[in-house]
């Protein structure tokens, strides 16, 4: 732990404060989704962004790709998802905000016409102006699965709602990430580990070591003490294809 922080306290030391050219995002939207592939993705990845958007009277719902069939070794798909729809629950109530379960299957996420459909569908039916998913570029599969199915909906919906990606464990598994937009969640960080500390199945003392300076670094950038970090997807007007 203490190697990972002084490696982001020196990467603050060195980088060009990234805060010049970022614009905060609260106050801009009315209704957003944060799209993640597991049970506790929306959480570590755009929890802190959740709670800043719900003080600016934005509502926030968190969508799950999968159950979290294949997350608990030892455990059958069926009682591992049983036992993180409940921390799904638990920390959504931390959180303060409603959820939607998808269908797909963790560990065996797909790309067809019918998980492209069941994306739009979602995204169709709750009608938000700004989403968050996963950057596609991820060591783990149903996390650019995730993020493709999402960017794909964008596409089919016309560009009708802001697109944003978010970060999951940055260097083990999000790769080349060169974040664009910032938001300070110093006032909110304790209340967004307290709902990733809800999943007690998933090892989240190992993974806040990974979150913690990564959200350290981000402060840095943005000049606060903690952030999120996110790309934004533009929008191509010659990307016409379907």
């Amino acid at each position: 732990m203490k190697r990972v922080v002084l490696i982001f306290a020196l990467m603050v030391a060195v980088l060009p404060l990234a805060a010049q050219n970022s614009g905060s995002i609260l106050g801009k939207y009315k209704k957003a989704l944060i799209i993640g592939a597991h049970p506790d993705d929306p959480e570590y990845c755009c929890g802190g962004t959740a709670l800043m958007l719900q003080r600016t009277g934005c509502e926030v719902v968190n969508v799950y790709l999968t159950g979290g069939e294949a997350g608990i070794p030892g455990k059958s798909g069926d009682e591992a998802k049983a036992i993180r729809q409940k921390e799904i629950s638990d920390a959504c109530a931390i959180m303060g905000v409603r959820h939607v379960q998808l269908t797909q299957v963790d560990g065996a996420c797909e790309i067809t016409k019918e998980r492209y459909a069941e994306m739009k569908a979602v995204i169709e039916r709750e009608k938000p102006d700004v989403v968050f998913t996963h950057w596609p570029i991820d060591s783990h599969r149903d996390h650019r699965i995730c993020g493709i199915l999402t960017y794909d909906a964008w596409r089919q919906l016309g560009h009708s709602f802001d697109l944003y990606y978010h970060e999951a464990m940055t260097g083990l598994q999000t790769q080349n990430f060169h974040p664009d937009t910032y938001v300070d969640i110093t006032d909110v960080v304790e209340t967004k580990h307290k709902a990733c500390r809800a999943h007690a199945s998933q090892e989240p003392d190992f993974i806040l070591e990974w979150h913690i300076p990564m959200e350290r670094f981000h402060g840095g950038e943005y000049q606060c003490k903690y952030a999120e970090a996110f790309v934004k997807q533009v929008w191509n007007p010659t990307t016409t294809q379907k």
